[in-house]
């Protein structure tokens, strides 16, 4: 089953697949809209409702004096109002949600509400906010051995600053929510989440009413990238409020402009470093601060800054470490969760560190990464020992067959013969942890039915939005049971039937839910064999099921997978289970900042090479040739499908992607008209991904490592490859590390006097 097709694909391209829009809608729906701030920061003096109020069609304006709970849905901390009362902290922020008979009468009362705002001065950048001592929670800091004595035994010491823009996650299927009123005054609400308990817990608290009153239903979304891990829950929320109180079905779907607006994004980061290495080029020590901007609540924030410390090095040992990062407080929507969750910054600012230290030294960067690749039981900086490292494996595997040190002979022969073109190559290792970092977040459940005439039916806690999780955990059942794929049906994520879950995220989502599957599919296999065992009169060590037949001593038998079942049935055996999963291992003390966070780390290398236009600074991305740590995939097809998502992705936050807001906090990259996605002319020209010979590791489902985030910082890699071809054509350019990479970038910097 390693090469099964993803089991959504056929929905998908006909058009038959469902998503929250999707939905058939009651008679009675009602529909839902937000008045957002108008501007960054102020007191709010006024709200005229009144014009809006006497619009036909509006039924009722919501605000936080509506709300019988709690106003307030911040997750790791308290600190974010679901509707403004009197104070906004960003432009977009919600003030009040407008429920009409249409959508488009709810746009046209808004358009009639009234604000005065008394303005307050705004922050936008992380570099302000610490100036102003403006922080969303307490620095948090990482340290091994001792860099300052250290640096003075360099030979090379060098020190920097960079800047990594935000990302918009633009999923294709907006933020969204259906809630619908049930008996007794429960409710359901179809959400476009990557946390279901999430929601129901933070509508729970607002709406002053139990958990279970609460049921939250997701079939699939359209793409999440995190930006539906914490950000999905206010809208569901505000559906859920006027159902409370209209008890009629409220639809709250956002169109993409409002969805641009009022959004979180990938956090920016200013950062600083000093690095020292000896004559060997050894990393001796490596120091760092993050300065993120974490914009105006803390959303994910304190959790996206941990992460960043614990990928702060790369795939490099350096045994002096010390890095810290401060969650600066902002005018901006408060950004969140996206794939690589901090990680992604952090590498960024090495791998500036060892290109700045390459080109002051006048090395070619890759001697310098090379040379300081972790080995086994290498010390982390967070305290865990490496194990199972395959950094130099697979820098030695991309190197040979992708003929290294040929293709960059064929980059400076090139470079000799053309003016106008310039080509660039680079090389980018990864390590990237898999666990969430928060220990506490790493379980699962499973519920699986297997029904009377042998179907079975399988819930989880794991949302399918694009990444195929779906088709794992129907793998990992069918295999596990030993009965055609067709026989088994994933069912919708629901609190109901899978309670207390941790969102989709972290590049867990496989690993955890399927682990739960198979636990649960092993204890109702257990079951059915001494059913066989009975029936047939053998030993229940003989037996097994494969291709829905029973097979004794590896013999196939004429008993089939529906016979067992019935039979079971009629010996009143329990044919469901539920089967809870906890990730070993793992630890985190925060007070010592030491443990063991992580499963494992998944491993990789990336050769980049790109071609930049020295007369319009618009450059083609030639190709990325990858060595990459799957493990022992359990479907290679699926699994690189990933890897080149992720790639583009990277690609895209690195070279393209330019997250703009003005001097008072407005967003100004507020549609695809100004800001920019890769489309299929800026993808690379060639992708070539090769799979690492390797066992895998246990704690991955079937040794199949996670394959959703790592993937990403291979495109931070077309950074240095552009990078280098400038230099080849600007002999005065003194590198510079602020990112995104754009073209109007590009061409300031290859005429860099």
């Amino acid at each position: 089953m390693k090469t099964m097709k993803n089991i959504d694909s056929y929905g998908h391209v006909r058009g038959e697949s469902l998503f929250v829009d999707d939905v058939i809608v009651r008679q009675d729906t009602l529909y839902g809209l937000v008045f957002d701030a108008p501007k960054a920061h102020g007191k709010i003096i006024s709200v005229d409702y009144s014009e809006a109020e006497k619009v036909e069609g509006v039924v009722k304006i919501f605000t936080y004096k509506d709300i019988k709970g709690e106003n307030q849905i911040g997750g790791i901390l308290p600190d974010e109002p679901l509707w403004a009362e009197d104070e906004i902290h960003f432009w977009g922020q919600p003030i009040a949600f407008i429920v009409a008979t249409s959508e488009a009468i709810a746009k046209k009362a808004r358009l009639l509400i009234k604000i005065e705002i008394d303005e307050l001065p705004v922050i936008t950048t992380a570099k302000e906010a610490k100036e102003k001592g403006s922080f969303i929670n307490a620095p948090r800091s990482f340290n091994l051995g001792n860099t300052t004595a250290s640096f003075e035994e360099c030979d090379y010491v060098f020190e920097g600053e960079t800047f990594s823009n935000g990302q918009e996650h633009l999923y294709l299927e907006t933020q969204g929510c259906y809630a619908i009123p049930q008996e007794n005054g429960n409710i359901k609400l179809i959400s476009s989440t990557q946390g279901p308990t999430s929601v129901q817990q933070i509508t729970a608290r607002v709406l002053g009413v139990p958990m279970h009153k609460i049921e939250i239903d997701v079939t699939r979304l359209g793409g999440g990238f995190g930006g539906k891990e914490d950000q999905a829950t206010p809208w569901a929320v505000m559906a859920a409020v006027a159902v409370q109180h209209l008890k009629k079905p409220v639809k709250h779907i956002l169109n993409r402009h409002d969805d641009l607006r009022m959004t979180g994004k990938r956090h920016p980061y200013e950062s600083t470093f000093k690095i020292g290495l000896n004559k060997d080029f050894k990393i001796m020590a490596f120091e760092a601060e993050f300065l993120q901007n974490s914009g105006a609540a803390a959303d994910l924030s304190p959790a996206i800054a941990e992460r960043t410390l614990f990928h702060a090095t790369n795939s490099y040992f350096v045994p002096n470490v010390k890095t810290k990062v401060f969650s600066c407080k902002t005018n901006l929507p408060p950004n969140t969760a996206f794939r690589g969750f901090g990680g992604p910054q952090g590498m960024f600012v090495i791998e500036s560190a060892i290109a700045q230290a390459a080109d002051k030294i006048g090395v070619e960067k890759r001697l310098i990464q090379e040379a300081n690749l972790l080995s086994e039981n290498d010390e982390f900086s967070y305290g865990q020992i490496a194990t199972q490292v395959e950094a130099k494996n697979s820098w030695i595997a991309a190197k040979s067959k992708f003929e290294l040190e040929k293709l960059e002979q064929e980059v400076h022969g090139f470079n000799r013969e053309n003016n106008q073109f310039k080509k660039g190559i680079s090389v980018m290792p990864i390590c990237f942890g898999i666990s969430f970092t928060n220990t506490s977040m790493n379980h699962a459940r499973a519920l699986i039915h297997i029904y009377q005439d042998g179907s079975v039916g399988v819930s989880t806690g794991a949302v399918e939005m694009g990444q195929s999780v779906n088709t794992k955990m129907l793998q990992v059942a069918a295999e596990t049971l030993g009965i055609h794929p067709s026989k088994v049906k994933l069912e919708t994520t629901n609190t109901t039937r899978v309670a207390n879950t941790s969102p989709s995220a972290a590049s867990s989502t496989a690993d955890l839910n399927g682990k739960a599957v198979l636990m649960a599919c092993n204890s109702l296999i257990g079951r059915l064999k001494k059913v066989v065992s009975k029936m047939l009169s053998v030993d229940i060590s003989f037996v097994s099921f494969q291709n829905d037949t029973v097979f004794v001593e590896n013999k196939k038998s004429n008993l089939l997978w529906e016979d067992v079942v019935a039979q079971a049935m009629l010996k009143r055996v329990a044919l469901s289970e539920n089967a809870h999963y906890a990730t070993p291992i793992i630890h985190f003390d925060k007070t010592k900042e030491k443990g063991h966070p992580f499963a494992y780390h998944v491993y990789g290398t990336a050769i980049s090479t790109v071609t930049v236009d020295c007369l319009r600074g618009t450059y083609e991305i030639d190709a990325v040739k990858i060595v990459h740590d799957f493990g022992n995939s359990m479907n290679i097809g699926i699994d690189i499908g990933q890897v080149e998502g992720a790639l583009a992705q990277g690609i895209g936050w690195m070279t393209l992607e330019e997250i703009a807001y003005s001097e008072d906090g407005r967003l100004l990259s507020n549609a695809l008209s100004t800001y920019k996605v890769p489309d299929v002319f800026s993808g690379p020209n060639t992708i070539d991904v090769i799979p690492l010979e390797t066992e895998g590791h246990e704690l991955a489902i079937q040794k199949s490592k996670a394959v959703g985030e790592p993937p990403l910082m291979y495109g931070i890699g077309t950074y240095f490859a552009i990078q280098n071809a400038v230099k080849a054509f600007n002999k005065s350019y003194i590198p510079k590390f602020n990112s995104p990479f754009t073209p109007e970038k590009v061409l300031m910097a290859l005429y860099q006097k």
